[in-house]
């Protein structure tokens, strides 16, 4: 299992839109991937989970994979958080 810490930057924080592009990278790899803050986790491939989650704007997560792909899934989610989910702010 790998995981790493990364900070939530895009202005509206982990809202629907977003939540929903990280559950399509999330799915396109075969690890078993999870997201969470002061130790509770929820899984990155459901978005009730990641909605329920209400990570805004400067919280900091840790994102988690297990599987043949770990490596790979975490890069393209930490990718696409960095990247603000591919909005302007």
């Amino acid at each position: 299992m790998k995981e790493v810490q990364i900070t939530i930057i895009n202005k509206l924080g982990l809202h629907a839109r977003a939540a929903s592009k990280l559950v399509s990278i999330s799915n396109r790899f075969e690890a078993r991937m999870e997201l969470g803050r002061s130790g509770r986790f929820v899984d990155a491939k459901n978005i009730i989970a990641l909605l329920l989650a209400s990570m805004s704007k400067g919280t900091e997560i840790t994102l988690r994979a297990e599987g043949p792909d770990e490596e790979a899934a975490l890069e393209a989610v930490c990718a696409l958080i960095r990247n603000r989910f591919d909005e302007p702010e």
